[in-house]
C-alpha cells in the first residue's frame, strides 16, 4: 500500500487504519462462515451478534445508565432534525433550541414545520463565534424539550459545559463530537450522532434514547419515523445498514483497546493543541475564527489576512499530501478536522507545514 494521506475530512472522515485493515481481510469470508457480512441475513445470528455487541460497547464507553436505549436507525443527523419534533413536540406545547450555527438552524427550521419553537438563547450576537454560556441558557419549565448542537463541524465552536434545564428533556445532536470526550450521559433525554466522524462510516446514525420517552411517541406517525419501533423491535424492524453497524462495531473495539473515550479525549486535546498554537503564535498570519473560549477539539477554522494567499496555502497543502482542509462551501477559509481516527503524527506534520508556509511567505 502507498502513503495514505493526511486525512482532515469533516465527514465522512478518516477512519482507523487498523479498522479498516480487519474489515478488508473479512471482507470476503466473515469469521469463517463462507460469505461477507454485507451477504448474510439480518435476521441471522452473526449479525444479531454484530447487533447486540455494538449496543453494548456503546453503553459502556459511555457509561450509559440502565433507562437508556441505544438504537441504529437511517437518514443520518437530517433525519433526526424532524423525528425528534414529531416525537416529542405535541400540540400546544413548545420547543427550545439554543441557536449556535448552520447545524443548529437546520434543527430549529425541520422542527418549526412540526410545532412551535422558541429560540432561548443564541449566539447570532458573536456572528456565531462564541457558544452561549450554560447560565443562559434557560429552558422554559413546559417546554416540550431543550435541544442544542454540541459540535458546530462548520464554525468550529463546542460546548465545553452542557446546560441544566432541570425536568426539561435534554436533547442533543453529538454527530460530530461524541465519543471523543467524556461526559455525564444521564443528563440526557435523547442523544444522535450521524457515525461518520467519530464512530464509523455513514450510513447509520446512533440514537441513545431514555426509555420513559418512547412512551411520547405519537401513534399515528408513520412506523419508520417512530422511536417505539426501534425500541421494539431491537433496531431490526427492517433491513439495518449491516455493513455500517459491523464497522462501528470495530471502531468501538479500537477506542476500548486504545484507552476508552477518556484516551481519546486526551488524545484529541493534544492535537488540537498543537493547531492552536501554531495559530496562535503566528503573529496574526494565521487567524481563528472562534473565541479561545467556545474553540473546537474537533474542527479547527482559521484563515488567512490574503484570500490569495489561503488558495495558495490550500493548493500547497493539497500537493503534500493534506486532504480535507478546504473549509466548508457555505464559510470558506481553513478547517482541520481532528476526530479520533487522526492520529497525532498527522498534526505534527501540518504543523510543520504550517510553520514553513509561514516561513515562505510571512
Amino acid at each position: 500500500m502507498g502513503q495514505r494521506a493526511y486525512n482532515f475530512n469533516a465527514g465522512p472522515a478518516a477512519l482507523p487504519l487498523e479498522v479498516l485493515e480487519q474489515a478488508q481481510a473479512e471482507l470476503v469470508d466473515y469469521r469463517g462462515i463462507g460469505m461477507s457480512i454485507m451477504e448474510i441475513s439480518h435476521r441471522s445470528k452473526e449479525y444479531e451478534d454484530v447487533n447486540d455487541e455494538t449496543q453494548s460497547l456503546i453503553r459502556e464507553l459511555l457509561r450509559l445508565p440502565d433507562s437508556a436505549r441505544v438504537l441504529f436507525v437511517q437518514g443520518g443527523a437530517s433525519l433526526q432534525f424532524s423525528m425528534v419534533p414529531m416525537n416529542f413536540l405535541a400540540p400546544g406545547k413548545v420547543a427550545n433550541y439554543v441557536m449556535t450555527g448552520s447545524w443548529a438552524e437546520k434543527a430549529i427550521k425541520e422542527a418549526r414545520k412540526v410545532g412551535e419553537v422558541k429560540i432561548v438563547a443564541s449566539g447570532e450576537a458573536s456572528n456565531f463565534t462564541k457558544i452561549p454560556e450554560p447560565e443562559q441558557i434557560q429552558a422554559d419549565p413546559d417546554a416540550a424539550y431543550l435541544h442544542i448542537t454540541s459540535n458546530e463541524t462548520i464554525a468550529g465552536s463546542q460546548y465545553h459545559r452542557f446546560p441544566d434545564p432541570g425536568n426539561v428533556p435534554l436533547i442533543a445532536d453529538m454527530s460530530s463530537d461524541i465519543m471523543s470526550r467524556t461526559f455525564d450521559a444521564s443528563k440526557f433525554a435523547l442523544i444522535y450522532a450521524g457515525a461518520q466522524k467519530n464512530l464509523g462510516p455513514s450510513g447509520v446514525t446512533v440514537v441513545i434514547l431514555r426509555e420513559d420517552m418512547v412512551r411520547e411517541s405519537p401513534k399515528h406517525l408513520p412506523t419508520m419515523l417512530k422511536y417505539d419501533t426501534y425500541t421494539g423491535q431491537n433496531s431490526l424492524y427492517n433491513t439495518p445498514p449491516v455493513y455500517s453497524v459491523y464497522l462501528v462495531n470495530l471502531v468501538l473495539k479500537w477506542i476500548k483497546k486504545n484507552g476508552g473515550v477518556a484516551a481519546m479525549e486526551r488524545r484529541n486535546r493534544e492535537k488540537a493543541q498543537l493547531i492552536y498554537d501554531a495559530i496562535d503564535q503566528s503573529r496574526g498570519f494565521y487567524q481563528g475564527l472562534i473565541d479561545p473560549a467556545s474553540r473546537s477539539l474537533m474542527n479547527v477554522t482559521f484563515k488567512l489576512a490574503d484570500d490569495e494567499l489561503e488558495k495558495r496555502f490550500l493548493q500547497e497543502a493539497q500537493q503534500n499530501g493534506f486532504v480535507g482542509l478546504k473549509g466548508h462551501r457555505s464559510v470558506g477559509h481553513v478547517r482541520v478536522s481532528l476526530y479520533n481516527a487522526v492520529p497525532l503524527e498527522a498534526c505534527r506534520a501540518l504543523v510543520d507545514f504550517m510553520g514553513d508556509f509561514r516561513k515562505r511567505h510571512g
